[in-house]
Formats: C-alpha cells, structure tokens, sequence
C-alpha cells in the first residue's frame, strides 16, 4: 500500500508539490480551503490526483505520514494544529522538492529585491549557457521541476513562510539581501521571529557553501556574526570594506572574486535605483561563485528586463511620468523606491497594513512627497501620520480616481509612483493585479488628455 501524503493548497506550491509525489508513487490527496483556479483543477484531473475544494473534510488526515502544506497557510490554522497533534510530519513545497534532486541550489531571500535579484541570476545564467531552472515565488515550483530535474542548477526565490518548513535543504549559494520589518502580522509583531526565520536559509550551510550578504545592514550583520557554522561568506555593499567583495564605485560596480577584480561601469546597469545597485551586487556575485565568467556578466548584464511591478515606468501625461511599484508592499521598498528620483513625488500608497513602522520614510517624505493619495479600504494610519507632514492628501478606494487625483496634483517633471508599502487584499486580489489595473488607470487617462 502506498504512503499516504496530505497536500494543503492548490496553488503553484501545492499542485506542484502533488504532480511530484504522484510521480514518485505516493498516494496522494489535496484540500484547498478555497476555490482551485481552473488551470491548477485540470492538472490535478489530467494526473488522476483525488481533490477537494472549499474546505477540508473531518477525516482528511486520516490514515496520512506526511503533510505538506503551501507556505500561506499559518501554522495555527486549525488543519495544521490537528497535524501537529496526530505528530504527522509537516513541511512545504520547497523542503519536498529538495528532497528529490541533487542539483544545486541557488536560493535568495530578504525583505526586498528578492524577486528582482532571482530574475537577474537566472538571466545571466541562462544568457551564458547554464541550463537554470527558475522556481519558488516566481516561476514553476521547485517541486514541478524536479519531476524531470533537467536543469543543471535552480534559481530559487524563498520567502520566510517557506523557510519556517524547511529541514534538510541547503543550497550551494544563498543570498540574504536585507532583514526589514515584512509580515510582522505572521510573527506575532515579533521583528526577531520574522529575522530569525529569515536566517533558517543558513541552517544546513557548510563551509563549501558561499553566502552572499548585505554587510551593511545592521540586523542581517548582528545576525551573520552569530552563526556557529563555518560558510564561506561574501559580503557586499554600498561602501568598501576590508572583507566586501563587491561594493558601489565611482564608476559603477567593483566586484572582487578570487584573485581578480574588475569594474561594471554605470552605462551597462539594466537597473535604476540605489536598491538595485545591492540586487545586481548580490546576483554578479552569485552567478562569479556559480562559475560564470566575468566577460559573460558584462555581456548579459545591460539585456535584462525586470519583472513588471517593480519600478516599472508606464508613460508620461504631459511630462509627469507614470510609475508602478505596486510590488513595494513595505515600508523598506517604498524607501527605496522614494530614494530614486529627485523630481517631486506624489505618492500613491495604502493598502492592508502589514505593521508598518512609517518613521522609516517620514524624512524622505517631507523631502521629496508633495502630495500624497492614500488607496485602501482603511487609510486612518496613513493620514493620522502623514497629515502633518505632507500638505496635500486624498482618499480613494477606486484606482482610476487614484491616478487622476495624483495627476490633478502634478505637474511637469513630476513622478506619480504607486508604491503602497501595504499588501493588496483589501481591495484587489493581490499586488499584480493592483498594478495591471493601475497601468490601465494610466492609460485610459493619458487618452483622454492627450486624445
């Protein structure tokens, strides 16, 4: 008889995680609480895999060893917490694929950049030669991937959430970009739960491993110097260090590997802004450590095109430029995005708060937002603490009169910049979708004016 696996989730995570165990001969059963999307119900029809959809049935566990649940789900839920009691295993999606391939991993994770820095990896990977999967929070699932396991390394996104099930997985070379105030609703408001799980990328490392960091942030350093481990640290940075291995010049990037350093100029950078400087340190290095040669990065480097959502310029009403940084669902990113024009900004951010702590940006603010439209269902914490510091603000729960409202306070050479520092589930159903109907906000209201 057949091992009986429990899967939780029917999304990418999930699906994936089932197509992998139906292949390795389990027997296997998803519940989602929710409705399964069209696309994820046909993969599981198409593979004969038994289902269930709006919520769980009394007698789900039964008979099961091991549980693997979508890294959404919170560990008190109350299928988790049965689990937990019958003492039946549980991990993820992402603990389950490793478990079944011997490839290397390359795995990023931090508060911010992630996406755009897994993105740059994989691109320059891919660009030189490298058969390189693309899995985690962007791309298929680790778990769909390694079915065939055709890729010669995979290029992994990891999100706190995925960290906190893991137990034997280890990649060759990790990343941790930053460690910031992110999901603190998923902690307990804790911030040293949220950077501890944060730091469990490191739990299997060994001294062969490389871990790429960023040295100058205070929290992710306080936490590096506290590993009992031996890795092979990379540290990088906006300033040069004695022990940094890639840091910010004159010129444009200085990338120390081995016995060799050599310059990225500012002309091939394929992306703006002082964050991505950090996120383009972090992937050279990584793609260096990898194998890839120093001719290839500068040769690749200036063809890469982000991920929408992501400091995504759309157009220009008029001279005000049009941005879209829906992905900023932090306080941290919407510093950074803040950070990278000088031209005034009016500011389009709300959302569902996350625990935010806004005196993070309340300087940027003053300096740079000259109006300011607050987009949610419930914007009292965002007008109770800009109010005295931006001097034009309006509410709205409806994009279009968001983006007319923003543009009604610009003026030439003005940046509108969507960049909510709160998540989207108030009002859209998630970041992606805030942004498309933004872009098409935009649009509709560059046609009118403009004719």
């Amino acid at each position: 008889m057949s091992e009986r696996i429990i899967i939780l989730g029917a999304g990418e995570s999930g699906v994936g995680a089932a197509l992998l165990a139906k292949s390795k001969g389990y027997d296997v059963f998803v519940s989602d609480f929710g409705t399964i999307k069209g696309n994820y119900k046909q993969d599981l029809i198409d593979n004969n895999i038994h289902f269930e959809e709006n919520g769980h049935s009394d007698n789900l566990l039964e008979g099961a060893s091991l549980v693997i649940k979508s890294p959404g789900i919170p560990e008190n839920t109350q299928i988790v917490e049965s689990a937990v009691q019958k003492k039946i295993e549980i991990i993820d999606e992402l603990e389950f694929g490793y478990q079944h391939t011997s490839k290397p991993i390359i795995a990023i994770t931090g508060s911010n950049g992630k996406t755009t820095t897994t993105l740059l990896i994989h691109h320059l990977l891919t660009k030189s030669g490298v058969n390189a999967g693309l899995a985690g929070n962007v791309g298929h699932s680790l778990a769909r991937q390694v079915i065939e396991d055709s890729a010669e390394v995979y290029v992994v996104e990891v999100s706190s959430f995925q960290l906190d099930a893991i137990s034997s997985f280890k990649p060759s070379i990790a990343i941790l970009l930053n460690i910031t105030p992110d999901h603190l609703d998923r902690y307990n408001y804790d911030f040293d739960k949220y950077a501890n799980s944060k730091m469990r990328i490191t739990k299997n490392m060994q001294e062969q491993d490389c871990l790429i960091h960023f040295e100058e942030d205070d929290v992710l350093h306080e936490k590096v110097i506290q590993l009992t481990q031996k890795i092979n640290l990379a540290p990088i940075g906006f300033k040069k260090s004695i022990k940094t291995v890639g840091f910010k010049s004159l010129e444009g990037l200085a990338i120390q590997f081995k016995e060799d350093q050599f310059d990225v100029p500012a002309n091939l950078f394929p992306l703006r802004g002082e964050h991505n400087v950090l996120n383009m340190l972090a992937a050279i290095t990584a793609v260096l450590h990898y194998g890839i040669s120093k001719e290839d990065v500068l040769a690749h480097l200036p063809s890469f095109k982000n991920a929408p959502n992501r400091m995504e310029y759309i157009t220009s009403i008029q001279g005000v430029e049009f941005v879209n940084d829906t992905k900023a669902t932090n306080v941290e990113a919407v510093y950074y995005a803040l950070g990278s024009y000088s031209n005034d900004i009016v500011w389009i951010a709300g959302g569902q708060d996350k625990g935010n702590d806004y005196n993070q940006i309340k300087e940027l603010v003053t300096k740079k937002v000259k109006a300011m439209v607050c987009l949610g269902a419930d914007n009292k914490k965002l007008t109770d603490f800009f109010e005295p510091i931006v001097s034009n603000i309006s509410e709205t729960q409806d994009v279009k009169e968001a983006a007319r409202m923003a543009f009604e306070y610009a003026k030439s050479t003005d940046v509108v910049l969507l960049s909510p520092a709160c998540a989207s589930f108030d009002l859209f159903e998630n970041y992606a979708r805030r942004g498309e109907l933004f872009k098409e906000a935009v649009y509709e209201l560059k046609s009118e004016i403009d004719g």
